[in-house]
């Protein structure tokens, strides 16, 4: 049996500050994941995505990301990594690391 199609937001990179961002529906880059614009079906997203893929001197590898809508009919991410990517850079501690650190 086939899997349901998940609803989409497309994802990458800014090249200079390496941040994630998030098309939005007017067609910008967002750093939130809730200003992204959400597709319900895999040929709307995947013709986005291409012309998304074609503003190379902004970033390389947009992909889609699947996500899911929160009860104030945002979009927020499904998988753990991204809502990683989503809550900015990793490259502090948190969690465990910053339990070890404090030690």
């Amino acid at each position: 049996m086939p899997r349901n199609f998940a609803l989409k937001v497309i994802t990458t990179n800014r090249l200079v500050e390496g941040d994630a961002v998030y098309l939005t529906q007017a067609g910008k880059w967002s750093s939130e994941f809730a200003d992204a614009e959400v597709f319900a079906d895999l040929g709307s997203a995947t013709s986005a995505l291409e012309k998304a893929n074609e503003q190379t001197l902004f970033h390389i590898g947009a992909y889609l990301a699947d996500a899911e809508i929160d009860p104030s009919g945002r979009p927020r991410p499904i998988h753990y990594r991204e809502q990683i990517r989503s809550r900015g850079p990793s490259n502090y501690f948190h969690g465990k690391q910053a339990e070890a650190a404090n030690v």
